[in-house]
């Protein structure tokens, strides 16, 4: 066991949740940003501004969609370099085999398929094939024996969430708003996890509630303390900058956490917000503006396909309220209040510098 042990310290085999869990997840979301996420985009100004080069240049990028999440992942797991570049195959594989749940497929497969092209880097005189054999065989064959189930299961559970939050769309808009705003905060990867389960519709607008609150809401509650450096770090940035904060006193949190159980309803049952465009934009919350152009962009498919007359008045204001003015003014007055009763204290939300 020891040997076992050692050799796998050498190797950089590291068996660990954070590992897996975080470092993996959190890369893989980073690829999807820099392929599907920002395609789309470009294909949403291409058609907007009838600008073909756009419509071009998104085609590219979100067409390697599943290399960009593989090599993201392997990044992470420090794979040494011809095992990430072999990865481009295993991502292309998974993803395709894996469906609507692709993301997550990819995340499995590149995980196995990375650990085993790091055993044997390096440990022959022709590592140069047997490196990348090993990496893009064990990937492909668990590509084309998991992969299809892996991405109809993360589908499935997806289209369960979407499905109880059409029928119970108050229940489910606190839900999904608060776990998924949770999980944005956490040092895991929200973006992910609505990728993986391939979350849109009205689920996927209650999770952009669930993120704006949690991100809008730290970065003007905590704005006596950080002034206007920490509300564009964490308005546009990340709410993960508080977890400091927040293991040291959890009930920070409150103040985002109860917004986000209020705008994810009012998202669900009185806007109808919904995320029509890619599903990792339901997990990012206004970083970068990235759920509120989903939105949009889900409108604009919509329009293009006849499916929506036009862009409303009511729905430009939903989305301003939901993303932006609702959870900065509930978490200043759940600020307020909190600070009045003691629970938080000068200081306690301010960032390290």
């Amino acid at each position: 066991m020891d040997a076992v042990k050692t050799f796998l310290h050498k190797k950089n085999v590291e068996i660990s949740a954070k590992r897996y869990g975080v470092d993996a997840l959190g890369a893989m979301a980073q690829g999807l940003f820099a392929s599907l996420l920002i395609g789309t985009i470009l294909n949403t100004l291409g058609t907007q501004l009838g600008l073909g080069l756009f419509n071009e240049l998104g085609g590219y990028a979100t067409g390697v969609a599943g290399p960009a999440m593989a090599v993201s992942i392997g990044f992470a797991l420090q794979a040494p370099a011809l095992v990430l570049f072999s990865l481009i195959t295993v991502g292309a594989a998974a993803n395709a085999l894996g469906g609507a749940g692709g993301p997550l497929a990819v995340l499995v497969v590149t995980i196995l398929a990375c650990e085993a092209g790091k055993l044997v880097s390096k440990e022959t005189k022709v590592d140069i094939l047997v490196t990348p054999f090993v990496t893009i065989f064990v990937g492909v064959v668990l590509s084309v024996w998991w992969a299809p189930a892996i991405g109809a299961a993360a589908s499935g559970v997806g289209a369960v969430i979407m499905w109880a939050t059409e029928l119970q769309p108050l229940l489910m808009g606190i839900v999904v708003s608060v776990v998924i705003g949770i999980a944005l905060t956490l040092p895991i990867s929200s973006a992910a996890i609505c990728a993986a389960l391939s979350l849109t519709g009205l689920a996927g607008g209650a999770a952009v509630a669930g993120c704006c609150a949690q991100m809008v809401g730290f970065a003007v509650l905590s704005f006596r303390e950080n002034r206007w450096g920490g509300l564009v770090s964490q308005g546009l940035g990340t709410s993960m900058l508080q977890m400091g904060n927040i293991l040291k006193n959890p009930r920070i949190w409150l103040p985002a956490i109860l917004a986000s159980a209020i705008t994810g309803p009012l998202a669900t049952c009185v806007f109808r917000l919904e995320m029509n465009g890619p599903a990792v934009s339901s997990g990012m919350g206004t970083c970068g503006l990235v759920g509120p152009i989903g939105v949009y962009t889900g409108w604009a498919n919509e329009v293009a396909a006849g499916t929506r007359a036009a862009i409303t008045g009511m729905d430009w204001l939903g989305l301003a309220l939901i993303c932006v003015v609702l959870p900065a003014v509930l978490c200043w007055a759940f600020g307020l209040l909190l600070r009045k009763k003691g629970w938080i204290k000068e200081g306690d939300l301010a960032l390290a510098e």
